[in-house]
């Protein structure tokens, strides 16, 4: 009960947990948030951390001086493009390696050619979309490995939606987070944002169960 309740105060008073992490660790604050971005897409084991909310908050520091908005654009979407490129290196070598059975309910050597060839076909389009869906966007890279997505295509639409998913929250944040009406509601404002980034999957999960029903 009491971890829910910090994890509730964490998201309603991001802005104000940043400022004192900054004047905490002053400039390795810019290794922790690359950490933290690249461990969110790099890392299949941790789904869980801040993007959307993060990048917004960040974005809206940076427009009261407490962070460089450059700084934060570069480091942020190395991290980004980094993340997924580690994750599809890690679904790439265990691929092969896992599913290679014929026969196997979970790791049918089917499984592995069919992802190739829906990658192959809409990996693009999956990998940009993916960034603005919490959760998507860590496992995504990691399927794309799996399934032997071809290199340049990944990495072209990688860098694509990196640097648009990065960006763009970080110049939300820059320019509407310091809105007397946002900045005086910063905490329902992130909780609108997080809401707001998981409505597509709850939307798409529903219409799956229905068309399921159908």
């Amino acid at each position: 009960m009491e971890l829910i309740q910090q994890l509730i105060d964490l998201v309603l008073h991001l802005d104000v947990h940043l400022t004192e992490m900054i004047v905490l660790f002053g400039p390795w604050m810019y290794a922790i948030l690359f950490l933290i971005i690249f461990a969110e897409t790099g890392l299949v084991v941790t789904p869980f951390l801040p993007g959307d909310s993060l990048l917004f908050a960040l974005g809206a520091l940076a427009a009261g001086g407490a962070l460089h908005l450059e700084t934060l654009m570069l480091i942020l979407t190395l991290a980004s493009i980094a993340g997924d490129t580690t994750n599809y290196s890690i679904g790439n070598y265990l691929g092969p390696k896992v599913f290679h059975f014929e026969n196997s309910r979970f790791f049918n050597k089917d499984y592995l050619i069919k992802t190739h060839q829906f990658y192959e076909k809409h990996g693009g389009k999956t990998i940009i979309l993916a960034k603005f869906l919490p959760i998507f966007r860590t496992f995504a890279p990691f399927i794309a490995g799996i399934g032997s997505m071809t290199y340049p295509r990944f990495i072209l639409f990688n860098i694509t939606g990196g640097l648009i998913w990065i960006n763009g929250f970080l110049l939300l944040g820059f320019f509407f987070g310091n809105i007397p009406v946002v900045k005086n509601n910063f905490g329902i404002v992130i909780i609108a944002i997080i809401i707001i980034s998981v409505l597509p999957a709850v939307i798409q999960f529903i219409r799956h169960k229905l068309n399921k029903k159908a």
